[in-house]
């Protein structure tokens, strides 16, 4: 008698076991195509990195965006600042960043970059607002090497972004006259 009884035990606890529903996991046939799958890995996947650049109003009412064109387009007018903020929409490597006056003169600053997951955030922050009348253009390009990256591993362009400030351009005082001698 005890030999129906085991089996008896061993075949409730099979059916319990066998019984129980198991957690799915989705298959590649469950309803969801491989094309969507790799549909939706391209949406996540992000699109080519994009700047802007921004400067600081003179009446501390904020920043306003500097337009990027081309240098054929002529140059976007600003007022004069001395606080300009460069963004990406990716991290970057590889990367210098230079502000050029219009003789092609680098230009003192001091500068702070602040990188993330969300992109560059680049401040640029010179001692003395820019000149009015003056042309500048801002650089971003390899720091060693031929080429820049994104954090994706792409390769970027150059990127130069050319401004001008608004306002007369200051005329540079005379030289000191000198005294003759007699």
């Amino acid at each position: 008698m005890r030999l129906p009884r085991l089996s008896f035990a061993v075949c409730a606890a099979a059916l319990v076991v066998v019984g129980c529903p198991k957690p799915s996991t989705p298959t590649p046939d469950a309803g969801v195509t491989a094309e969507a799958e790799t549909d939706a890995g391209l949406a996540a996947e992000p699109g080519p990195t994009s700047f802007t650049l921004q400067y600081a109003r003179p009446d501390a009412g904020g920043m306003d965006s500097i337009p990027l064109v081309d240098a054929d387009e002529g140059r976007p007018l600003i007022e004069p600042t001395s606080t300009l903020e460069l963004r990406s929409t990716l991290a970057l490597r590889n990367y210098r960043v230079r502000l050029f006056d219009e003789v092609e003169r680098a230009m003192v600053s001091d500068d702070a970059a602040e990188e993330s997951a969300n992109g560059l955030l680049y401040r640029i922050s010179l001692p003395t607002p820019l000149k009015t009348g003056h042309k500048y253009t801002l650089v971003v390009d390899a720091q060693t090497g031929t080429s820049m990256t994104d954090s994706q591993g792409r390769e970027l362009p150059d990127v130069r972004i050319p401004f001008q400030v608004s306002g007369e351009k200051e005329k540079p005082a005379p030289p000191p006259k000198k005294q003759r001698r007699r």
